[in-house]
């Protein structure tokens, strides 16, 4: 079995880190105990282009179980726990192409790699791996059946794609199941994105100006966060709707520029290009603080700041310290990349138990449908999101009301009036 990661004798802690996560998976787990009775996704041949992380693990042991055959590489080069590479790869015979700390041209080898592995369907956060197949690899395209996309930033390339008619293959939006966005999004992003900058500078968010760029899902959820350890919370846009939703939400709401000056902490969950720009970064504070937890780290204009930067030095694990022309500091975390999984460990695992759950059910349902849709980015049926919830409810002991016979004819009826 060919595969690449960092060293295979860190297989059995991974595997007890793994383990670890499953304990608060239900929903994947039922949906593992099916899949090894059923079969249903034998003969799949699927490559999955995530982050390399215990929750990944636990999905891609979800998807052997099925009957696929499951190869992973990494969707980001610092998002990816050695360990757990090496035990998907050592007690589950899983290829994996990925190394936390991997360069740009790694990356990029590691994605091939996986192409080369002939895939039917991928699996994707953030499309690098369809945009990959779409580019310099179209020639490979031919066995692919369909896929899933996990991250907004992947939804919205994949849009653009179909929009634009090259989209080869149909392609399910994971991200857009309310089971998905809802929760992974709004509280794993709120509260994994803050544990990644606590962990980076053991800073006091209390009493602290939190910038907020972004009021989507994630946006929301980390600003709340924020909110609730004491931060004055100060939220960008560029959408009239979700900037009035944050200011009826009591939050602050300016332009980036003004709020460069006055922020001590920023964090980008836009999906863009260049959100915080040269001409932020030199109006902001001495000792400022600059993280981002969109998918790719484009959100910061990090060659601006180069050309302002007169000085670097790493003050931390994960801090770099930009000296600016002027002689004040900014402080750039993780690159600028995922800040939630390069100096942490991404979301709790209870919540990624509902987005890969997405993915395993839409993996079976894309394969049971393969040649009836037409290439374009797809949703998560309902059916398929409902259960979700209703597994999860059920894991966490909960019961809800069913409609009575009359409350479901009303609700279908349009002549029974008041």
């Amino acid at each position: 079995m060919d595969y690449d990661i960092k060293d295979l004798s860190l297989a059995d802690a991974g595997r007890l880190r793994i383990e670890w996560a499953n304990r608060t998976m239900p929903v994947l787990n039922l949906i593992r105990e099916r899949f090894g009775r059923e079969k249903p996704l034998t003969g799949l041949k699927l490559a999955a282009c995530l982050h390399v992380t215990t929750e990944t693990a636990s999905l891609a042991q979800t998807l052997k179980a099925g009957g696929a055959e499951v190869f992973v590489c990494a969707s980001n080069p610092l998002s990816t726990q050695d360990d757990v590479a090496a035990s998907l790869v050592a007690h589950d015979q899983v290829p994996v192409f990925a190394v936390c700390g991997e360069d740009k041209d790694t990356y990029y080898r590691h994605i091939n790699a996986v192409i080369d592995l002939g895939p039917m369907m991928t699996m994707d956060d953030g499309a690098d791996l369809v945009s990959t197949l779409h580019n310099e690899r179209r020639g490979d395209q031919g066995p692919v059946i369909g896929g899933t996309e996990e991250t907004t930033t992947g939804v919205i390339r994949l849009r653009a794609m179909a929009a634009d008619g090259v989209l080869a293959y149909p392609i399910m939006a994971v991200n857009d199941a309310r089971t998905k966005h809802f929760f992974d999004n709004r509280y794993g992003t709120g509260q994994s994105t803050l544990d990644g900058i606590l962990r980076a500078t053991n800073r006091l968010l209390s009493g602290s100006v939190f910038v907020v760029c972004g009021y989507g899902w994630c946006g929301r959820g980390v600003a709340s966060r924020a909110r609730g350890m004491g931060a004055r919370v100060i939220v960008t846009e560029v959408d009239p709707l979700p900037a009035l939703e944050a200011v009826m939400d009591g939050f602050q709401v300016m332009p980036i520029a003004q709020a460069a000056q006055i922020g001590d902490i920023f964090c980008t969950l836009t999906g863009d290009i260049n959100v915080i720009r040269k001409e932020h970064f030199a109006t902001m504070k001495d000792g400022a603080i600059v993280a981002n937890s969109g998918h790719f780290n484009v959100e910061l204009d990090l060659d601006g700041l180069s050309r302002i930067t007169t000085a670097t030095r790493t003050m931390r694990d994960h801090v770099v310290e930009h000296k600016l022309e002027d002689g004040l500091c900014v402080y750039v975390l993780a690159e600028g990349r995922l800040i939630n999984l390069a100096a942490a460990e991404g979301h709790p695992s209870s919540v990624m138990d509902m987005s890969f759950a997405n993915q395993a059910l839409g993996a079976e349902y894309m394969l049971q449908n393969k040649g009836k849709f037409d290439n374009t980015v797809l949703d998560v049926p309902l059916d398929i999101d409902q259960e979700i919830a209703r597994l999860k409810l059920e894991a966490m002991g909960v019961e809800i009301d069913a409609l009575t016979p009359e409350q479901q004819k009303y609700l279908s009826s349009w002549d029974m009036g008041t």
